[in-house]
């Protein structure tokens, strides 16, 4: 017995470092190469002793002024996204939580089933529509369309996390004169918190790094991050890879950062509901 524990734990172990090795190996390679000299990144054998340059993030700077102005666009459509869907995501996760039909029990399947759609399918009737209303290449258009992809699926988990706050106290709170909206911001909201901050976090990891929806409907003004990046890959003049290694850095960094200082509520929104009961 105690053979066949040792033989278990090594093979948890084992399972967790290829895990760790499959993920974190190629977020090594990309900061690391953004720091080797450019003859050295795919050298063979790879040189993993070097002494670091900043020269690519200098080249960066110089040549590629447009990606940090699309870094800031990142920002505005990320910040966007996340307010529009936290709020929306909040709101119907409570009535969901707080009243049952059977309108609202087949209208949450859907919420779920339009989540398994992929986003080509909706994307391309779209873009007439923003284009006749006047709303391509804005910051608008981004956020709505990230906020709305994400709003079934932080519907859910708000629902989950509402279900466990006692309805006691919105009937105490309603005895007190309190209305509806007052409820949901001074009683729900609070106690909720945890689940609106792993639906922030979901909705801050998607509208980052998303690449398809920027791609369609947006030109220059409000051009996003990824889409700079994939703009190097087909430079005219050839990949300069110790560069876009290094934009790949700078646009990684504030979102790894991000989910590192809200990896408990991630956790939260990823289990809940998984002990109710």
């Amino acid at each position: 017995m105690r053979l066949e524990r040792i033989l278990v734990n090594a093979g948890k172990t084992l399972a967790v470092v290829m895990i760790l090795l499959w993920s974190l190996f190629p977020i090594f390679f990309i900061v690391s190469s953004s720091f080797k000299p450019g003859r050295e990144i795919f050298a063979v054998p790879p040189q993993w002793l070097f002494t670091p340059t900043i020269d690519h993030y200098v080249t960066l700077w110089q040549r590629w002024g447009i990606f940090f102005e699309a870094l800031l666009n990142s920002t505005i459509v990320t910040i966007g996204a996340t307010c529009i869907a936290v709020i929306a995501s909040t709101c119907a996760g409570y009535v969901y939580s707080r009243s049952s039909s059977r309108f609202l029990d087949s209208s949450l399947v859907f919420l779920i089933a339009v989540r398994l759609i992929p986003p080509i399918v909706v994307t391309l009737p779209l873009f007439p529509i923003v284009n006749n209303l006047g709303l391509a290449d804005t910051h608008f258009v981004l956020a709505v369309l990230y906020a709305t992809f994400f709003v079934s699926l932080g519907t859910v988990l708000m629902r989950t996390f509402i279900d466990q706050i006692p309805r006691e106290l919105d009937e105490a709170a309603s005895m007190d004169g309190a209305t509806m909206p007052v409820i949901l911001w001074k009683v729900i909201m609070p106690l909720a918190a945890p689940g609106i901050l792993a639906v922030a976090v979901f909705v801050v990891v998607f509208a980052w790094n998303e690449f398809l929806f920027a791609f369609i409907f947006t030109g220059t003004r409000a051009k996003t991050a990824p889409l700079v990046i994939s703009e190097m890959i087909g430079f005219i003049e050839g990949v300069d890879w110790g560069v876009l290694f290094a934009a790949s850095t700078v646009q990684l960094l504030p979102v790894l950062l991000f989910v590192m200082a809200m990896n408990r509520y991630l956790v939260a929104g990823l289990t809940s509901g998984a002990t109710k009961g």
